[in-house]
């Protein structure tokens, strides 16, 4: 029963970051891989993002400046800066947390991560989704 609780509680989180492209990941783990889906689902979005103290932009910004760090997480930073912009953070406020990365991973990280930036920002302007 725990299980269930954990796999809709991250369903549930993973809804206000971003339902769609979010289940567009896991959906892309269907068959054989479909566990490491359920163990996103579980601990990132059930157990993490679930906690108290930290609200939903401040846990985005912490992700992107995570994998801006980490480097070649380009699908990653595609998903966690649209889900910045869903929860709230300005397109501002993304671009300045990387400036703010700048002096400690360089500026190879952070131009690959203003370039999917621009993506995300580019798309969502095609969409409509202006900002928020």
């Amino acid at each position: 029963m725990a299980e269930l609780n954990r796999f809709e509680t991250g369903l549930k989180n993973l809804a206000k970051v971003d339902e769609i492209g979010g289940q567009a990941v896991i959906d892309s783990l269907a068959g054989l891989y479909e566990d490491v889906g359920k163990y996103i689902i579980e601990f990132a979005f059930g157990d993490i993002y679930e906690r108290g103290v930290l609200d939903l932009k401040q846990r985005e910004m912490i992700t992107i400046t995570s994998l801006l760090t980490q480097g070649d997480t380009v699908p990653q930073l595609h998903f966690h800066i649209n889900s910045s912009l869903n929860v709230g953070l300005t397109r501002e406020e993304i671009i300045e947390t990387f400036i703010q990365a700048l002096p400690y991973v360089g500026f190879p990280r952070v131009l690959n991560a203003v370039n999917v930036a621009k993506e995300v920002f580019k798309k969502r302007d095609e969409e409509g989704k202006v900002g928020i």
